[in-house]
């Protein structure tokens, strides 16, 4: 029964459908149907464009966003790059002042050490001193003629010009104790063969020590 009952009523509503859509072409007609439904999808069509039109436009927007993004990223870039460059040209200038500091440095050294060489000949004759060129730009002094027991023996002291232009002693054989007194005095007075020569009186005086 209750079958029958639910078949019934669907017919019921099929024909209430189709009488309602009969009195619906009866007021409009037919005619303004299909017009309603013809703009309808007209509607549809214009939103569908606009919503493309707002799609494209959104799209256009994000990319002109990016394409500032990127131009900005460039400019940080060739900042960056031209920092560099003058970081770059700076430490080349800095080098060039350096390499022109030591080379005069190196010259003056060279200059120094070549007017002692000269003042070689003077030496031997009036202290029986020889000179040598060793490394590193260093003259080695060495006395002979100071131990009368051992005329041969040597006494040697190793001189160089350090990095500030000064005598500079680095080694002594025998030690003496008062190198560093007469190193100080001639840096203060450039009187270099006062200095060699108080040196060999120091080793004269220290042999006569030894010997007593």
């Amino acid at each position: 029964m209750a079958n029958v009952k639910t078949e019934d009523e669907i017919i019921l509503f099929e024909k209430e459908m189709k009488d309602f859509w009969t009195k619906i072409k009866s007021i409009y007609g037919t005619e303004q149907i299909s017009q309603t439904l013809a703009l309808r999808d007209s509607c549809k069509e214009s939103i569908k464009a606009l919503s493309e039109i707002l799609l494209q436009s959104q799209r256009i927007s994000e990319n002109q966003e990016h394409l500032t993004e990127i131009k900005s990223n460039l400019n940080q870039e060739q900042e960056q790059k031209k920092d560099l460059t003058d970081s770059i040209q700076e430490l080349k200038e800095e080098l060039m002042k350096k390499k022109e500091i030591i080379s005069s440095k190196n010259k003056a050294t060279k200059e120094r050490v070549e007017r002692l060489c000269k003042s070689k000949v003077l030496f031997e004759e009036r202290l029986g001193l020889e000179i040598r060129r060793i490394h590193n730009e260093q003259l080695q002094f060495i006395f002979r003629h100071i131990d009368h027991k051992d005329p041969d023996k040597p006494y040697v002291f190793t001189l160089s010009i350090n990095e500030q232009g000064d005598y500079e002693v680095t080694s002594c054989t025998p030690p003496l104790d008062c190198i560093a007194e007469f190193q100080l005095k001639v840096r203060e007075t450039n009187n270099f063969s006062a200095f060699v020569a108080n040196i060999r009186k120091a080793f004269t005086a220290l042999t006569y020590k030894q010997s007593a």
